[in-house]
């Protein structure tokens, strides 16, 4: 395999491995067993578990990113474009391997001090509120640039709190229901 495939097929096989089983639970032996590779294959492309996990992540959120916003922007414009998102978490929730935030589920996991794993998963957070920024100033502009953020703000946190609880309950009612709140926030 060239260089590029085998990285890619190790990041593939960790984040399957990290997101289902756990960060803490996978160990680089079953990493390296799952990819069938050498020791030595793994360590050229990852110095350590930790750029893997950054790998990990990164993946998730590329595949995440694309997929939210191909389905978003087939919703009608407007306030129904901002409902989509709630709509793609009840399709995410129903696939066979949910298992929640692979951003919560990683930070639940690495101590404290890990800032380089912590700063990577703020940033897609962040990158992700401004994304619903975005589609507020262009689907039910505020008028105001505080305004603006404070709702992308209101509708991030009734996301999180939905697929957080999703998972928790193994049910879909906390995504309807931060919809419902969300409809209700939207003016």
């Amino acid at each position: 395999m060239k260089h590029s495939k085998v990285r890619d097929h190790i990041i593939e096989t960790a984040s399957t491995l990290f997101y289902n089983k756990g960060y803490n639970l996978t160990g680089i032996n079953e990493i390296i067993k799952e990819a069938g590779i050498a020791k030595a294959t793994l360590y050229n492309h990852f110095p350590s578990k930790e750029n893997i996990c950054i790998a990990y992540l990164q993946f998730k959120n590329d595949t995440f990113t694309k997929d939210i916003r191909e389905f978003v922007f087939k919703a009608s414009s407007g306030k129904e474009r901002i409902y989509s998102l709630f709509h793609f978490l009840t399709l995410f929730f129903d696939q066979k391997d949910f298992n929640g935030c692979w951003c919560l589920n990683t930070y639940s996991e690495i101590p404290k001090e890990n800032e380089t794993v912590r700063m990577e998963i703020q940033k897609q957070k962040n990158d992700f509120i401004n994304f619903i920024q975005d589609l507020v100033i262009e689907n039910c502009n505020q008028n105001s640039y505080k305004a603006n953020k404070m709702l992308a703000r209101k509708i991030y946190l009734l996301y999180e709190g939905a697929i957080s609880e999703s998972k928790l309950h193994q049910n879909t009612w906390p995504i309807e229901v931060s919809l419902s709140l969300c409809e209700k926030i939207i003016t």
